[in-house]
Order: C-alpha cells, then sequence, then structure tokens
C-alpha cells in the first residue's frame, strides 16, 4: 500500500523556523505544510494590504522561504501553506524572485485565489449569524470577507506540477488533506477517505502542540527538552489511516495522550467535524501507541459535505489604548492599586470619551479580576490599564495618562509603555459554495 510523508513546518503565523528546516532536512517527507493563519490574522493582512497592494501575506513568509526552499527544491519536497493571507498573488511573486536569487530554476510557484469573496457578497442577502443581521443591515466598517476554502484548488495545484502552493483562507486540515487527494486519487465523493484524511489534517495543523508543546504542564505532564521540540509527521497510507511521529532527536514526544488532546481540540461535535470537503466523524476514531513517537490514528469517517461555505467578515471595532507602569519593593500592591484609582478618576475629570476599561495588576488580577492577594504581599506588580474608545487620537490619550503617573502618582512607578491600535474583530455567515471560484495562477523561477 502506497504511503506519503507529510510534514508540519508551522502551527501559527509566528511559529518557530528551525523545525521546518530540520524537517526538510532529515525528515525524509514528501510534503511540508505551514499553517499560518488564525481567525483575525486574515483581517488584518487585509489592513495592511489596503496600504500596500503588494503586501498582505504573512510576514515570515521570506524568512521561511529562504530558510526551506533550497532544501525541498533539492529533494522535491513539495511545501503547502495559508501564508499567502490576504494577497497569495504577491506571496507567489515574492517567493519566484527568491528562488531566483537562490538560484533554484524552475521552480514552479502557484497562488490559489478565491477566497476573498468580499465583491460577491449581497449585501442584502448574506447573514451574519452574531449580528442577526444581514451585511448591509451591519454597522461596521467592514475590511475584509474571506471563505474557507477547501483542498480542491491545492490539488489542482499540484496536478499541474506545483512546487509550492500558496494559499489564502483555506480550511486548515484542508491543506493536509489536498496532498492525500493527489497523491492517492481519492475522489472528491469519497467520504471515508476525505474524513480519515481530514483528521490527519486536524492532528498535524497545530504543529507543536501534539508533540508535547501546549500539552505540557510542569509536575503533571512533563515533556523533555522543550527548547528542541521537534515538529510532527504523518505517515499516511493510501486508505487514509496513519502513524503520527516526530524525529527521533528533537524535544518533545508523540504519545497517545498527545494524540488525544490534539483530536479534541476546537472540535465542537466529534461526530460532525464540518469542513469544506467533507463532514468529518471522529467519534469511532482508535489510537494506540506502537513504539516509542509513534502512535497509529485509525477510525476515521465522513459524510457529504454540506455545499455551504463559512466565510469570516472582519470590520473594524473600535480602538484601544493602553499604557503600562510597574511597582516593586514594599507596599507594590498597595502602590498599584492607588495607581488605578487615580486613572479611573482621570477618565472622568479629564473628559475622556470612552466605551469599556479594564484596569489590572498583573501577576495578582489580570485574569481573575475579583482575585484577592495571598497571605504573602507581591514583591512587584505590573499595573495595565486598557481603554476601548472611538478613535486612535483619544486611543493615545490612555498611554499619557498612565505615564503621567511618573510625577503625579504614587512613588515608585516605571518602566511606562503606551500604546494604541485599532482593533479587527470577526464575525461570520454561510455562503453556497457554488458562488465561489476557486482558481491558481502559476509562476516559474
Amino acid at each position: 500500500m502506497k504511503t506519503i510523508r507529510i510534514g508540519t513546518g508551522a502551527g501559527f503565523s509566528g511559529d518557530r523556523i528551525e523545525p521546518a528546516v530540520d524537517l526538510a532536512e532529515r525528515g525524509d517527507i514528501d510534503y511540508l505544510v505551514f499553517e499560518c493563519l488564525a481567525e483575525r490574522t486574515i483581517a488584518l493582512a487585509q489592513q495592511a494590504k489596503m496600504h500596500d497592494p503588494d503586501g498582505g501575506f504573512d510576514p515570515l513568509l521570506e524568512r521561511r522561504m529562504r530558510a526551506v526552499l533550497p532544501i525541498c527544491h533539492k529533494k522535491a519536497i513539495r511545501v503547502i501553506s495559508n501564508m499567502g493571507a490576504a494577497n497569495p498573488v504577491a506571496a507567489a511573486r515574492r517567493t519566484v524572485d527568491i528562488a531566483c536569487e537562490l538560484g533554484l530554476s524552475g521552480l514552479k510557484v502557484a497562488a490559489v485565489v478565491g477566497d476573498d469573496v468580499l465583491d460577491i457578497l449581497s449585501p442584502d442577502q448574506f447573514r451574519i449569524d452574531e449580528a442577526g443581521c444581514t451585511l448591509a443591515g451591519f454597522e461596521k466598517q467592514v475590511v475584509s470577507a474571506n471563505a474557507y476554502l477547501g483542498a480542491g484548488g491545492i490539488v489542482d495545484a499540484l496536478a499541474a506540477g506545483a512546487d509550492v502552493v500558496l494559499t489564502g483562507r483555506a480550511a486548515d486540515p484542508a491543506m493536509f488533506l489536498a496532498p492525500q487527494i493527489f497523491e492517492f486519487g481519492w475522489q472528491m465523493d469519497d467520504w471515508n477517505r476525505l474524513g480519515r484524511g481530514t483528521l490527519v489534517g486536524h492532528l498535524l495543523e497545530c504543529g507543536g502542540q501534539i508533540t508535547g508543546g501546549y500539552f505540557a504542564d510542569p509536575g503533571i505532564k512533563d515533556v523533555p527538552d522543550l527548547a528542541r521540540l521537534g515538529f510532527p509527521i504523518a505517515e499516511v497510507a493510501e486508505d487514509g489511516n496513519a502513524v503520527i511521529t516526530k524525529l527521533a532527536d528533537t524535544g518533545g514526544f508523540v504519545t497517545a495522550a498527545t494524540c488525544k488532546e490534539q483530536l479534541l481540540y476546537e472540535v465542537h461535535d466529534p461526530k460532525r467535524y464540518i469542513q469544506p470537503d467533507v463532514v468529518a466523524d471522529f467519534s469511532n476514531v482508535e489510537i494506540a501507541e506502537i513504539g516509542p513517537d509513534r502512535v497509529a490514528i485509525t477510525g476515521g469517517d465522513g459524510s457529504a459535505r454540506t455545499g455551504t461555505l463559512k466565510v469570516s467578515i472582519g470590520y473594524v471595532d473600535s480602538c484601544v489604548g493602553e499604557g503600562q507602569i510597574s511597582y516593586a519593593g514594599p507596599g507594590a500592591e498597595a502602590r498599584g492599586r492607588l495607581a488605578l484609582d487615580i486613572l479611573h478618576q482621570r477618565l472622568l475629570l479629564a473628559g475622556i470619551a470612552h466605551e469599556e476599561v479594564r484596569g489590572e495588576l498583573i501577576g495578582v488580577n489580570s485574569v481573575f479580576q475579583d482575585a484577592k492577594s495571598g497571605p504573602s504581599e507581591p514583591a512587584e506588580v505590573r499595573l495595565r490599564f486598557v481603554v476601548r474608545t472611538r478613535d486612535l487620537a483619544t486611543a493615545a490619550r490612555i498611554g499619557e495618562e498612565v505615564e503621567s503617573l511618573y510625577l503625579n502618582g504614587p512613588a515608585g512607578g516605571g518602566g511606562v509603555t503606551k500604546s494604541k491600535r485599532e482593533i479587527v474583530a470577526i464575525v461570520s455567515g454561510l455562503l453556497p459554495e457554488g458562488q465561489v471560484r476557486t482558481q491558481f495562477e502559476m509562476m516559474e523561477a
């Protein structure tokens, strides 16, 4: 039975690069997949593209490509990633430029497009679920609308000979499902195999989570050598069953427990994990350790896809101003609480218009707002004061008020930082898949 090996190069946009290089060099893999888009990332990328038409792709794309392309080109490892974000075509052009600079002639790079659906949404018909209204009735500044694409466009690009495939908003498991469909010739209505392939993708998509990173909890779930954490590899058979493993001399481990935690991660209903290609069923999955860092995954299933695609709508919700200052030594907490009281009063006295306020002492009550101090007084506290406003000019005043505590607040404050930013938020709705046209553009170094 034919088997392919798929490695995870990243589990989020800011992930480490060294494990991907290690997989490419020593992992004997066929595919290296970088999953780099979160819910809001695509909307933030759309904002960046508005300011720079050649921008809007992942900021680490260049570093990653310079690190792995020479190895992958030499060893015929194909790269798949959603680092295209809001601008897959520009990302592909930059990748081709990098390949040329590195002397990698003949490298084919495909940009999969079609996820940007803002221009095709009907304002009067597209319904935003969270807001309970249509797009036309949504009283916010919309900056993006991206559909979660399935594996089809990536499969087409691979079939056309692409060595690197860059997408925008694709469903995370779809990037891992696509090479399985392509290599094994699965039909797009083979729900059992598509369900199993989606299971493999779901297990791999978060990278170091399944090799012990997010799993670790000192004294309860100890994980060795986290500083050298390795990323996972799936050895996938033609029937869709797989073995999850990693390079033997890297940090972390792959166990039944790490795989079970990742299996349940972000899954609302294990019997109906709705994806663009299939409704996956994880309820009968069997997980068995068959050797050191080798876990067999069997029993996934699936049923027909829904015919709709989730669309994430990015919008400018508000602005946030923030300031921080530290207090240390005897009475640190009392001075921090006094400073917070001053800041709350200053909002009113200075007439600063605001919608929401959060003041906290990090290490005391920044997670649990009603938390009380322990029996011993903290040696230091970090005050954080955050205010949600309507505009950036007002948001800037928050940091200024915190900075004024240097001489106008309690003794011993130091280390002030201040910032202001727009807040991009996300809502969602469903779009019939027939309204979305997925295609790819091929480029060559």
